[in-house]
């Protein structure tokens, strides 16, 4: 079953956070190794600017947690705090349903 993750946060850096994600995707791409997110997606709130939402899909809950002990997940979790104006809020959700249009 597909798991999901998101990540509420707020920050007044977020073409910081953008490059670090990024700097991180292309580290991790080019490892190669170890469960890492299918996908994922980041919204900028248009009612509360500053506040954000990363949305990110693994294969299942248990790859999740194997991709959440990795030690380059913990070091970018680390940069990404030092980024973000106070603590983040994180809702796991498992996937009980998808519908793709189009």
């Amino acid at each position: 079953m597909a798991f999901v993750q998101i990540i509420e946060y707020r920050t007044s850096r977020p073409d910081e956070v953008a490059a670090l994600s990024e700097q991180f995707t292309k580290n991790r791409m080019a490892a190669g190794d170890g469960p890492s997110p299918t996908r994922e997606l980041t919204g900028a709130d248009r009612d509360e600017p500053g506040r954000y939402f990363a949305v990110v899909e693994f294969a299942s809950y248990e790859e999740a947690m194997e991709n959440s002990n990795r030690a380059d997940t913990s070091e970018y979790a680390a940069k990404l705090m030092e980024l973000c104006d106070g603590q983040p809020t994180f809702y796991n959700l498992d996937v009980v349903h998808r519908q793709d249009f189009g």
